[in-house]
């Protein structure tokens, strides 16, 4: 038993290069897609210090009206601009229906406020666009399709599919410009102040409302890129919403106010349950995938609450 769990995983790594080089392919390309998933819980959070409940259904409303508005004649780029703008009306919405009324109102109002919203997307979701899962329109939209496989001496291959290496290139595209703008722009570091403290932010002249606003919309963007990329893996249908609860252990990981903790924490669950399915997974069954990433966050929290690059929230009374 202990050489299964010690020794066996590692003798077949060396002895498969190929096949190890493959899973961790894969789990880079995973925890890419769960960095893209939590990067929009993050900016939720930064904004009004709330976990946004509803950022997994805005994952698929999206997804469903690109691919809605393409099924009704809607030219691909112009359905893509049309989304856009859906998401920018979402926005708004939420930030006069929902936040605005709530304004210093605790957290768990905000929280609840959001589970709400999470209910009434699926409702609207699903009488707008019905409940069959749809195909993601990629080629249409220009993304690449196909693969590439890498001949690894003569030891065998590795296939790296070319939507895969898009949603990287994506991914870094996007944190890097969300990271310049929190950190280069006067609306971003008006964000970090309304996060900070929401009186304070309001006595200083900073509009509340508009922060929201501008906060939401661009979490329905990373909704609409996650979306589009988690769509062209599987299907566009309501069981990514479930897919995107993965990003709580990323968050976990990461910090819940860290752009690159995402990152970071999106990278070390797609490597942990890829590698723990492959080699130790048979062990117990299978199907650790499922829940190995919780357990993960789980073992980390005991250590590090506030996770790698989260702020450490100290309270004096």
């Amino acid at each position: 038993m202990l050489y299964d769990i010690f020794i066996d995983p590692f003798v077949q790594m060396y002895e498969m290069p190929d096949f190890f080089l493959q899973v961790l392919w894969e789990g880079f390309v995973a925890g890419i897609l769960y960095a893209l998933i939590a990067l929009g819980f993050v900016l939720i959070f930064k904004a009004s210090g709330v976990f946004n409940f509803a950022q997994g259904i805005m994952v698929v409303f999206a997804g469903l009206t690109l691919v809605g508005l393409h099924e009704n004649g809607v030219p691909a780029y112009v359905a893509l601009l049309l989304t856009i703008g859906v998401m920018g009306i979402l926005a708004y919405g939420v930030e006069r229906v929902v936040m605005r009324p709530l304004v210093n109102q605790p957290d768990i109002i905000l929280l609840m406020a959001t589970i709400g919203l999470t209910y009434f997307l699926i409702g609207f979701g699903e009488f707008v666009f019905g409940g069959e899962p749809k195909q993601m329109i990629t080629e249409e939209l220009g993304l690449p399709t196909g693969s590439t496989a890498f001949e690894f001496g003569e030891r065998g291959l590795v296939i790296l599919q070319h939507i895969d290496i898009a949603a990287a290139v994506i991914a870094v595209i996007m944190v890097a410009a969300l990271g310049v703008f929190f950190n280069k722009t006067r609306i971003g570091r008006a964000l970090r102040a309304v996060a900070d403290d929401h009186q304070a932010a309001l006595s200083v002249g900073i509009s509340l409302n508009q922060i929201w606003a501008i906060v939401w919309f661009a979490a329905g963007l990373v909704a609409l890129a996650t979306g589009i990329m988690w769509g062209a893996r599987s299907d566009v249908s309501f069981a990514l919403e479930i897919v995107a609860f993965k990003a709580l252990p990323v968050l976990i990981l990461g910090g819940f106010t860290s752009i690159p903790g995402a990152i970071v924490g999106g990278l070390i669950i797609g490597f942990g349950e890829k590698i723990g399915e492959l080699y130790w997974g048979g062990l117990v069954g299978g199907g650790i995938e499922s829940w190995l990433a919780y357990i993960i966050a789980l073992i980390f929290l005991l250590f590090r609450p506030q996770g790698l690059f989260g702020e450490r929230i100290i309270e004096r009374i």
